[in-house]
């Protein structure tokens, strides 16, 4: 598809504000590696909750949301949708403990909570693993998703793409630091919004498609507009209502969705003002998430249905594009083609948007982990500001080099979806209580990454006829089981550690019991601070939250489908949970 004069004049306008913003602050970014990776810790709650969305509308987010339609309707995306749990617990649990442990990075975390050499070890290797392999990872996946989308609507090669895609997103994450990143998200999710909204209108609008009402009623697509899987499908209904709400969600370790709290998310409440804007930050990245953003991509995704109702019919309309990389998600960009002049420019624009506000996160997250977490930690402690500024930038370009040599090993976003829930599984259950469990210890975290590694790399090597649900439940229960009994095992942290720990966190609860009635005993008793137990206040507004996001999210899809009575109770149920959580919004950041 050629672009003409005015969708150039739109891609190249927003190239230059996304450049010019990183340019602008970064003489700021390089005064200090606490400004180039937090923004000095003084950021408001709507410009990092934004970011946060930003981050998760990635480039290849909506080829995963149209993978998903197509093979199991709109009620697969329970597979994404269930992290929402995990979410609201972020919110009003671990957001205002992140924010007091007043650590750089979240790697940082594990000598503050735990003691000894282990510890140190833990935070080295937890730093390469999440910072270059992991983050790696996930950038291959968003640019394999970006090669797609330049091979199918221009006939770009993925050399092209990745060079035009990776250079201007590593410039203005390396010159601009984390505030050239907040306020580029910013831009970037408003123009990906505006985007992804007009490719759904067009979509509907199609010809073949016939409007909503056509859309609907079409044989292709109404076995696949259900907000809930077939209950007589036992296998569709495990693998994505069950098993992602009863397992998933605590179990799982997933970029944007950690248990606990952490990764990029973690990052963004250590750089908000206070406690707070931390929290509100993270609750209006959730509702944004799971509320706002997934209806466009869905009217597409059922579009395509009609448009391309197979790979044949996506080969066939791109005989240029590789046909080694055609999948389901490739109907996206097929669906893109079909856009008019300007709209095609806007949508290029936000597609590019979503790419690089990934990318720029997951570079700048990953690089502070290398630079805080091993550079300095471990191999040059007395690095001065400008050495670690560096070594950010020079980290930065690094692991995009890296992300764009494993590209060409990954299928599909929903291939690389599946590969990090495989290798997360059974680590989130140790993330979620090692803030409110005193015998958890450096050995119990090394063992459940080590554990679930080997338990995906062994899936990998040697693909069996087990369901994937099974596989995820297996990496559950051995994962788990392994670092329950090492806990157990082995010796916890020095009592000083985790005095130390509740003086600055002040996580409270039954948990820490024996710790502070040992510090008591001993005549070094915790501040009466620390036994405040705001959890059970907590986890109910965290039902809350959940009932008015989802409410929210199905009765959008009510009143798009003309179901007028569930679309009005849904919004009466989102709005008197919003008013429970206006109401105890106070109480529970008073711990």
């Amino acid at each position: 598809m050629q672009l003409n004069a005015l969708d150039w004049s739109i891609i190249g306008a927003f190239f230059a504000a996304a450049l010019l913003v990183g340019l602008a602050v970064a003489r700021r970014a390089g005064k200090s590696s606490a400004e180039f990776f937090l923004s000095g810790r003084n950021m408001p709650w709507w410009l990092l909750g934004t970011s946060m969305v930003a981050t998760t509308f990635a480039a290849d987010t909506p080829l995963l949301v149209t993978d998903i339609v197509r093979q199991n309707g709109v009620a697969g995306n329970w597979a994404w949708w269930a992290f929402l749990l995990t979410g609201m617990l972020t919110v009003f649990v671990y957001a205002k403990l992140w924010r007091r442990s007043g650590v750089l990075t979240d790697i940082e975390f594990y000598e503050l909570r735990y003691s000894g050499k282990s510890a140190a070890f833990l935070r080295g290797f937890r730093a390469l693993y999440l910072g270059v392999f992991f983050n790696v990872v996930v950038m291959a996946i968003v640019t394999l998703a970006a090669i797609k989308i330049g091979q199918i609507m221009f006939g770009f090669g993925a050399l092209q793409t990745v060079t035009v895609a990776m250079l201007v997103t590593v410039v203005f994450s390396a010159a601009g630091g984390f505030r050239g990143v907040l306020l580029t998200d910013f831009l970037l999710f408003i123009v990906a919004m505006v985007g992804a909204i007009g490719a759904a209108v067009v979509a509907v609008g199609h010809p073949k498609v016939g409007g909503l009402e056509g859309l609907l009623t079409h044989e292709s697509v109404r076995e696949h507009i259900s907000l809930l899987p077939d209950f007589s499908n036992t296998e569709l209904l495990i693998t994505v209502l069950i098993m992602p709400l009863a397992v998933q969600w605590w179990s799982v370790w997933y970029p944007g969705a950690e248990p606990g709290g952490g990764g990029y998310v973690a990052q963004r409440m250590l750089a908000a003002k206070n406690e707070k804007h931390a929290v509100g930050a993270t609750f209006l990245f959730n509702f944004a998430h799971y509320a706002l953003r997934p209806w466009p991509w869905i009217l597409v995704a059922l579009a395509s249905l009609i448009i391309y109702p197979d790979l044949d019919s996506i080969r066939q309309a791109f005989p240029d594009a590789n046909p080694d990389i055609i999948r389901n998600d490739s109907a996206y960009p097929a669906m893109l083609t079909l856009l008019p002049h300007g709209l095609l420019g806007i949508v290029t624009a936000s597609l590019a948007a979503a790419y690089m506000s990934t990318i720029s996160t997951h570079l700048n997250w990953g690089s502070s982990y290398v630079v805080f977490d091993f550079y300095k930690r471990f191999m040059n402690p007395q690095a001065s500001e400008k050495q670690l500024v560096v070594a950010g930038r020079v980290s930065t370009v690094t692991m995009m080099v890296l992300a764009a040599l494993l590209t060409t090993q990954i299928e599909s976003a929903k291939h690389g979806f599946d590969l990090l829930l495989q290798v997360g599984a059974g680590t989130g259950l140790l993330f979620i209580l090692r803030w409110f469990w005193w015998r958890i210890n450096p050995m119990s975290e090394l063992t459940a990454m080590v554990v679930s590694f080997l338990v995906a790399f062994y899936f990998f090597l040697f693909p069996s006829r087990i369901p994937g649900w099974q596989q995820l439940l297996m990496g559950v229960s051995i994962t788990t089981i392994a670092w329950l009994a090492v806990t157990f095992l082995t010796s916890p942290s020095s009592d000083a550690t985790l005095r130390h720990f509740c003086r600055v966190a002040r996580p409270g609860g039954p948990g820490w019991k024996p710790v502070y009635d040992r510090a008591e005993a001993e005549g070094d008793p915790l501040p009466e601070a620390a036994k405040e137990w705001t959890l059970p206040l907590g986890i109910a507004c965290m039902v809350a939250g959940c009932f008015a996001v989802y409410s929210a999210l199905f009765a959008t899809g009510y009143w798009l489908y003309g179901n007028y009575v569930p679309a009005a109770v849904l919004t009466v149920i989102a709005l008197a949970a919003s008013v429970f959580l206006v109401t105890a919004w106070d109480h529970v950041n008073r711990g």
